[in-house]
C-alpha cells in the first residue's frame, strides 16, 4: 500500500475534518502517500484528486464541515460510474480508498471493493444510525447543538406558558431525539423506533397542566413525521397552546466537540492501519470505547438498534 485516497460523501458532519487530518498524518507517518478527493464520488469520477501533505490538514481539527467537500452522485451508482472512478484512481496510482460518510457512502465503498478496489469505511453522520458502532462522527456535536436549543426554547416556553415541540434530524433513527430529550428534560420523546399511543402523550401534558406545570417540551424525531402536524393534533386534543421549532441544518454545523475530535482521530487512524495490513471492505467503529472493525457487507445488512432502556427511563423521569 503505497498510496491511499480519502473522500467524504453524503451529508456532512462535525468531525469529518479531524478524521481527514488523522488519515493524512497517520498515513504519512507510515510513509504512505495520501490523495484527497474533492466532492465525494462525483469528484472521484471527475478526477478531482490532489496529493496531500502534513500542511494540507493544518488548522482544520476544530472546523466543522469537510475541507474535501461533499456531493451526491447518481452516476456513481451505475457500473459505468464505478468503473470510471476506478480508472481515475489507477491513473493516480492509488491503491486503496478511505470513505468517510454514512450507509449510502458505504454502499459505494462496498461496490468498489467488489470490483477489486480496497476500501475502508469510517462512519460520519449526525444520525448515529450505523450498525456496528456505538457512536458515529458528528453525533455528539449535533446532540449538544440540540440540547442548547432545548435549553433556550425552555426559557421562552416558561415565559409564555406554552407547549413546545422541537423537531430534530436523524432521518429514520431516533438517537438524536432520544439523547437530547433525556438530557434536556423533555416531557415526551417521539421516535420512530418506539410508537407511543397519542392519547398517552396528551394525558401526560394535561396531568402536568392540572398540577400547575407552566410549560412542556416535546422532542420529535423527523422520521416520525411533521412536528407541525403533531402540534396541531395536540392543540385539538388538549386545548393547550403549542409552538413548533424545526432545528434543521444548524444541527450539522459548528466546531466539533472534544468527543467527536477524539473519535474521528481514532477511527481515521484505524482505517489507515487496516489498509496497510491489507484488509478491505471493512468499516471501523467503536464499542465500549474499544476500536472494532466489521465486514462492510455485514454492517449494511444489519439494523441499528436504539437504546430502549434510555427511552423507558425518559418516560419514568417525565411523570
Amino acid at each position: 500500500m503505497k498510496r491511499i485516497g480519502v473522500l467524504t460523501s453524503g451529508g456532512d458532519s462535525p468531525g469529518m475534518n479531524p478524521a481527514i487530518r488523522a488519515v493524512v498524518r497517520k498515513a504519512i507517518y507510515h510513509n504512505v502517500e495520501v490523495f484527497g478527493v474533492r466532492y465525494g464520488y462525483q469528484g472521484l469520477m471527475d478526477g478531482n484528486i490532489f496529493q496531500m501533505d502534513l500542511g494540507s490538514v493544518g488548522d482544520i481539527i476544530h472546523r466543522g464541515g469537510t475541507m474535501l467537500f461533499s456531493a451526491r452522485s447518481e452516476e456513481f451508482k451505475t457500473d459505468e460510474g464505478q468503473e470510471k472512478a476506478i480508472e481515475q484512481m489507477k491513473k493516480h496510482g492509488i491503491d486503496g480508498l478511505i470513505v468517510i460518510g454514512g450507509d449510502g457512502s458505504f454502499r459505494g465503498a462496498q461496490k468498489l471493493t467488489e470490483k477489486g478496489f480496497p476500501c475502508i469505511g469510517v462512519p460520519g453522520t449526525i444520525d448515529n444510525d450505523i450498525a456496528g458502532t456505538d457512536f458515529t462522527i458528528g453525533f455528539d456535536t449535533a446532540l449538544n447543538t440540540v440540547i442548547e436549543a432545548i435549553d433556550r426554547v425552555r426559557d421562552t416556553a416558561t415565559s409564555h406558558e406554552r407547549t413546545y415541540i422541537i423537531e430534530t434530524m436523524g432521518r429514520n433513527a431516533g438517537d438524536l431525539a432520544l439523547w437530547a430529550g433525556l438530557s434536556g428534560g423533555a416531557e415526551s420523546i417521539i421516535i420512530p423506533e418506539k410508537e407511543e399511543p397519542f392519547t398517552d402523550i396528551c394525558d401526560r401534558l394535561v396531568r402536568g397542566h392540572q398540577r400547575g406545570k407552566k410549560h412542556s417540551i416535546i422532542v420529535l424525531a423527523e422520521g416520525v413525521g411533521s412536528a407541525f402536524d403533531f402540534g396541531d393534533r395536540i392543540t385539538k386534543e388538549t386545548g393547550l397552546e403549542t409552538r413548533v421549532t424545526v432545528l434543521g441544518y444548524i444541527q450539522r454545523g459548528g466546531s466539533p466537540t472534544a468527543q467527536d475530535r477524539v473519535l474521528a482521530s481514532r477511527l481515521g487512524a484505524k482505517a489507515v492501519e487496516l489498509l496497510i495490513e491489507g484488509k478491505e471492505g471493512r468499516m471501523v467503529g467503536i464499542q465500549n470505547n474499544h476500536l472494532v472493525d466489521y465486514d462492510i457487507n455485514e454492517i449494511l445488512s444489519a439494523k441499528h438498534h436504539i437504546n430502549l432502556d434510555m427511552y423507558n427511563l425518559s418516560k419514568q423521569l417525565s411523570i
